[in-house]
């Protein structure tokens, strides 16, 4: 089946709309109404759209066109295989519930898929499919509950039912009044950062921390005098804090005593943001199950807790790549030099996992990784709404 490329979609949302002019009825051109119009016609999806997006393309830059002008494209791209009939400026559809009622929107729902762990592609296909269905049926409203159902029945029956599933708890989740705090802990070089940003980006989630950037704030506060841990990087920390004892891992134990400290400044973030209601994600070596207690807070809002790794070398040596060809602090060769303690300290981030029961996600795939985050965070938040109902 043909599906819309999220890129493209990305491209033509700043672009200005060319106007539809239809005698004194001026209304935007849109790709979602045609593809509409075209199925009403008898055309089948993947033409549909493919024409409706051609279209789109050749109007880019034109303010008006008028009705006629855009039936004569159609033509010129179907020929005779369409139902003779006008093409239909088909009225958009509205979404109603208690709170009132709003247009319905692909972008939307296309978010709430993201969020409910559905590849971009996938997201972006249904969506375009549900409008396209609705407008099929004639529909000039619907009850959001009723749209919810519909979507779920699509993914349960063209997807899976843990699809679907995700979906549901995802959308129950959105209604509640409590935010959601992700935590992504790991070493450096494991792609937590990358990660963070993009699971932020699907959850729809406007809040990211790092706590290297908590621990850059502490640095201002406290000197190097008093703090030595937290003015070096997790993995030398250990050249500089003195009076670890000779049995313990320096690396390891140094790299404790840092993460000890900026612990206070996590504990703080994520209070702060539970206080305020707002969902946030932190990522970040210092994120440590032992060392962050996330039982004061299971009232308050949803928590969910993460591990990220890596265990090929290669995949450390590409991301340290890319980190220093975008201009970095650290060079490659820094951190390479360093790789011994960086994976030291992994495997004690590891072992804490373990015993802390904290999921792991090992990072090979990007993708794949951002999907298992996701079923993660709607698996736990599942979990935590069926304990508390």
């Amino acid at each position: 089946m043909f599906s819309p490329i999220m890129g493209d979609e990305k491209r033509t949302v700043s672009a200005p709309r060319t106007v539809v002019e239809d005698g004194a009825a001026r209304r935007p051109f849109m790709r979602g109404i045609m593809v509409h119009s075209l199925l009403a016609r008898g055309a089948n999806f993947e033409d549909a759209y493919r024409s409706a997006s051609t279209i789109r393309d050749r109007l880019r830059g034109r303010a008006v066109v008028r009705r006629d002008e855009l039936a004569e494209m159609v033509d010129a791209l179907f020929g005779d295989t369409l139902e003779p009939r006008p093409l239909a400026l088909p009225r958009p559809i509205v979404v109603q519930d208690a709170a009132g009622h709003a247009p319905f929107s692909k972008g939307v729902l296309a978010q709430s898929l993201l969020a409910a762990a559905i590849a971009p592609e996938e997201a972006f296909e249904l969506a375009q499919q549900t409008e396209a269905r609705l407008h099929a049926e004639g529909r000039r409203q619907i009850e959001r509950d009723t749209l919810r159902e519909l979507v779920y029945e699509t993914l349960k029956s063209t997807r899976s039912a843990r699809a679907a599933e995700r979906y549901r708890v995802w959308r129950r989740f959105a209604d509640a009044d409590k935010p959601m705090i992700l935590l992504i802990g790991g070493a450096a070089g494991v792609g937590k950062t990358s990660l963070a940003q993009e699971v932020a980006h699907r959850l729809g989630i406007a809040r990211v921390i790092s706590s290297d950037a908590i621990r850059q704030v502490m640095r201002v506060m406290l000197s190097r005098e008093l703090a030595p841990a937290i003015h070096a990087s997790s993995y030398d920390a250990h050249r500089v804090v003195v009076g670890i004892e000779p049995a313990r891992d320096p690396v390891v134990e140094a790299f404790r005593s840092q993460a000890t400290s900026v612990s206070i400044g996590v504990r703080a973030t994520i209070g702060r943001a539970i206080e305020e209601g707002q969902s946030m994600i932190l990522e970040g070596v210092s994120a440590l199950p032992d060392l962050i207690d996330l039982a004061m807070w299971r009232d308050a809002a949803h928590l969910t807790f993460l591990t990220v790794a890596t265990f090929e070398q290669e995949a450390f040596e590409r991301r340290f790549k890319r980190r220093a060809s975008g201009g970095t602090r650290h060079s490659t060769h820094h951190y390479l030099e360093n790789l011994d303690a960086i994976l030291r300290i992994q495997d004690h981030i590891l072992e804490l996992a373990d015993h802390f029961e904290v999921p792991i996600v090992e990072n090979t795939s990007f993708d794949d990784s951002v999907l298992s985050i996701l079923r993660h965070v709607t698996g736990s938040i599942r979990k935590q709404m069926g304990e508390g109902s």
